[in-house]
């Protein structure tokens, strides 16, 4: 009995030894990037940097003309909208960054990823490159962003491009189950230390639709990027944060404009949303758009396609504008 006491005491304190490794080699593997070895690789001649507020935010500023800014979904980066970009910036003034938390843009050192905080460091930011007047687009939580930004400065706003903001989820929920679905488990800790590539894999596969594979480069890139130092922290305490806020009231402050764009697969924010929206918006006129085939992560998945509408769009309010 004492031998398989001794035995069994052994075995344990192996399986401990042996999980720590395990441990240990794994974190070594996902470990943090460095900053500057993203920037060597993912900035570009048009990246520039501005500090507002503490915050070292990386955007582009490209193209002339009236400007556009856009502003990217929870997880991705203004990478996303390379393929808007490229379809409007020879009419354009096209200008685009990184949320904190995301890109390379990296943490907020206020530790604050509230929503409230980022669409003041929306403000912030477009007060600092003296934009007057302006075009605000934003997919996903960055359409959020834009609604707010829209509500609170329709003297600035001249017009609003919302691709399947998804604001409205969980607005059926009691506030005892909004509070559960933002409760982010303490076992998500690990994620600060090991993040498999598998993560952002599935996370991509699971929000697109059924026009085309989802890119393998798409999924390096998404998986380098949450690895930047400080990144992992970052986005489980903006999870943690986040409240979308009253919408409906929100929305109904929208003056100017809006182009909404939905996809039909979208199963993360069903496209019946876009129609509620739509009457949410009661004081704004509002072209709608759906995409068959297209789910949530519309920007990566059908950008080149959703471009061609935004530009035509666009270029029929600058044309009645003018007029």
């Amino acid at each position: 009995m004492r031998r398989l006491i001794r035995w069994l005491g052994f075995g344990t304190l192996g399986l401990l030894l042996l999980g720590g490794i395990t441990f240990l080699v794994a974190a070594w593997i996902y470990r943090d990037i460095p900053a500057e070895v993203l920037e060597a690789r993912y900035a570009n001649e048009h990246s520039r940097f501005l500090n507002i507020e503490g915050v070292r935010i990386h955007y582009r500023d490209e193209g002339s003309g009236p400007p556009v800014l856009l502003i990217h979904a929870n997880f991705a980066s203004l990478l996303g909208w390379d393929p808007w970009v490229e379809a409007l910036q020879d009419r354009y003034r096209v200008i685009r960054f990184d949320m904190p938390s995301h890109g390379l843009t990296g943490p907020d050192p206020s530790g604050d990823y509230s929503l409230e905080r980022t669409v003041y460091l929306t403000e912030r930011f477009i007060d600092a490159l003296g934009l007057e007047r302006l075009t605000i687009g934003g997919t996903s939580l960055g359409g959020t962003v834009a609604i707010h930004y829209a509500a609170r400065h329709p003297e600035r706003v001249e017009r609003l491009i919302l691709l399947s903001p998804g604001a409205l989820e969980g607005r059926d929920l009691t506030s005892e189950q909004s509070a559960r679905r933002r409760n982010v488990p303490a076992a998500a800790k690990i994620l600060e230390y090991i993040l498999p590539r598998a993560l952002p894999e599935f996370m991509l596969r699971s929000a697109w639709g059924t026009t085309r594979p989802v890119p393998e480069e798409l999924i390096d890139r998404w998986h380098d990027l949450w690895l930047r130092e400080g990144q992992r922290a970052a986005q489980l305490a903006r999870l943690r944060q986040y409240r979308s806020g009253d919408l409906e009231g929100i929305a109904a402050k929208v003056r100017a404009p809006v182009l909404l764009l939905w996809g039909e697969a979208n199963h993360q924010a069903e496209v019946e949303q876009a129609y509620e929206l739509k009457k949410m918006l009661a004081n704004a006129p509002v072209e709608l758009i759906t995409y068959p085939g297209v789910g949530h992560m519309a920007v990566q998945e059908a950008g080149a396609d959703i471009a061609r509408d935004v530009r035509a769009w666009l270029d029929r309010q600058v044309a009645a504008t003018a007029d």
